[in-house]
């Protein structure tokens, strides 16, 4: 029983090591560890060249879209006192983001300042809503293995992947990018320092396994498949002490100790409330967000996890780079399993086969960040564009792109919701300029009245985040865009309000 492992074993805390800067900088001189500033020549044989090439091209034009508002709008500010100002501005604007902004917006400026707080954040919740549109309608990020990879899991002795990341921005990406696996079929949800919700989770399991007997979805219930539950925690190699995850101090020893823990405090869940703990299997994945390079902890045929035993995908990148693709899967299979003999850990073959593939998919996306951010992202930091609340968000799979917090109330999500207003202190309300926030909430639309009550959820977060933050919402450095998607029609999202422009919220709002 889980219980009884838990008292043989040490604490999570005690078992921890995560490597330092200088332990970093050692491995690099040793050629172990790709340092930044490496060019890279070639590709890795194993990477997917083709499929880097897709990523790159969409993160590139979607990072951009947002990044061109600040700049736009200084252009736009100096013409506020020509008598032209409003046709000048909607020219620049419709030139520069293919789109105008809203008239009221730009009244009056021959007696007073434009309200440039408010424009900005308008622009913010406009590109948004093209990049969501664009995504729902043309999928720019589907997955060439999309429909095989239930049959992939399910030969692993897996029914469903649920993945809780840290809500870091600089994780956002983890599904798509980083581990390389099709969205559609993960389930993932975000939680500051990936303390994820064990109650949620629970639920979710509940669903799942109910669904299973009823319907034989994802397959059936008689099939001796687990469900793999993973949280995912974060380091910075390059500035350990200051980048790394906000919600734990940047102490990496400490996130992963406690992920960990919320892992193994969701089996127990399960096996003291419906004794088939052993239906559960556990995965911990620390992740290197100065350049994605992943590490997998190892668990033994038993599901327990050391914090020793792990394998890292930079050291498989460099063992390999020189080695024959054709054979790549018995490759990294063999150096896990050297590894894991290493710890004298015995992983269930099932978890062999994930691993290898999760390692042999991260080595794309290192060789991503090789060829086109020179090894290491120049944003080692947060530069997230804008905040993302409450239930939902498939849409946003790019690093840095949106700082998440998953919540059903401000009171439930309040250390997620602070970590945010935290961080875009920092990146926006020093400067003057406000934290965009979209408020989301995805619905059933096969459940009577579940959109009304999808709206009035909306409602009631901004309410309360207004609340919570008073100062920055009187100040005009809080605003927020409030939507909602049928996801079982797989719509596009749906606008229902604007801080911004309340009366009358324009254009795509």
């Amino acid at each position: 029983m889980l219980v009884g492992r838990q008292n043989n074993r040490a604490r999570p805390q005690q078992r921890m090591r995560v490597r330092t800067a200088e332990d970093v900088a050692h491995r690099q001189r040793k050629g172990v560890v790709p340092a930044a500033s490496n060019a890279h020549v070639g590709g890795h044989p194993f990477a997917r060249l083709a499929d880097n090439e897709c990523l790159y091209q969409y993160e590139s034009r979607s990072k951009a879209a947002f990044d061109k508002i600040e700049g736009v709008l200084r252009q736009i500010a100096q013409y506020q006192h020509r008598v032209d100002f409003v046709s000048q501005a909607q020219h620049i604007t419709k030139q520069e983001f293919g789109f105008a902004l809203p008239e009221q917006m730009l009244d009056n400026t021959w007696v007073a300042p434009l309200d440039m707080k408010a424009i900005y954040a308008w622009c913010v919740f406009e590109t948004f809503h093209r990049f969501a549109d664009e995504f729902y309608s043309t999928e720019p990020l589907a997955h060439p293995q999309d429909q095989q990879f239930q049959a992939f899991l399910e030969s692993c002795g897996f029914h469903i992947f649920d993945v809780s990341p840290c809500a870091d921005g600089r994780l956002a990406h983890a599904v798509r990018y980083v581990l390389r696996l099709p969205h559609k079929h993960v389930r993932r949800k975000s939680y500051a320092g990936a303390m994820f919700d064990v109650e949620d989770s629970l639920q979710k399991w509940v669903k799942i396994e109910h669904i299973r007997h009823r319907e034989g979805k994802p397959n059936a219930a008689s099939e001796p498949t687990r469900y793999l539950k993973a949280a995912m925690y974060h380091y910075s190699s390059s500035q350990p002490d200051v980048e790394g995850c906000a919600a734990h101090g940047s102490d990496s020893v400490k996130a992963a100790a406690e992920a960990l823990g919320r892992l193994e405090a969701f089996q127990q869940g399960v096996e003291n409330s419906f004794c088939c703990g052993a239906s559960i299997d556990l995965m911990l994945i620390g992740i290197d967000t100065d350049n994605d390079s992943i590490r997998i902890h190892i668990p033994d045929a038993q599901g327990r996890i050391s914090g020793e035993c792990f394998i890292d995908a930079g050291d498989v990148y460099n063992q390999t780079r020189h080695l024959n693709a054709s054979n790549d899967l018995a490759i990294v299979g063999d150096l896990l399993k050297e590894k894991a003999n290493e710890f004298g850990v015995q992983p269930s073959d099932g978890m062999v086969r994930m691993i290898t593939r999760l390692i042999l998919n991260n080595i794309s996306q290192i060789d991503y960040v090789r060829k086109y951010f020179k090894g290491s992202y120049s944003d080692v930091g947060h530069q997230e564009r804008f905040i993302g609340m409450g239930i939902g968000f498939e849409e946003v799979q790019l690093r840095n792109l949106t700082y998440f917090a998953y919540l059903k109330t401000v009171e439930q999500g309040a250390k997620d919701l602070d970590v945010g207003i935290k961080i875009f202190t920092g990146l926006n309300i020093k400067r003057g300029l406000p934290a965009p926030v979209v408020i989301r909430y995805d619905y059933h639309g096969n459940v009577p009245g579940a959109r009304d009550r999808a709206v009035a959820r909306c409602k009631c977060l901004d309410l309360a985040m207004r609340q919570r933050f008073p100062e920055q919402a009187e100040k005009g450095l809080l605003h927020t865009l409030l939507v909602v998607r049928d996801c079982n029609a797989d719509n596009k999202i749906e606008v229902v309000a604007s801080s911004v422009t309340p009366e009358d919220t324009g254009g795509h709002h």
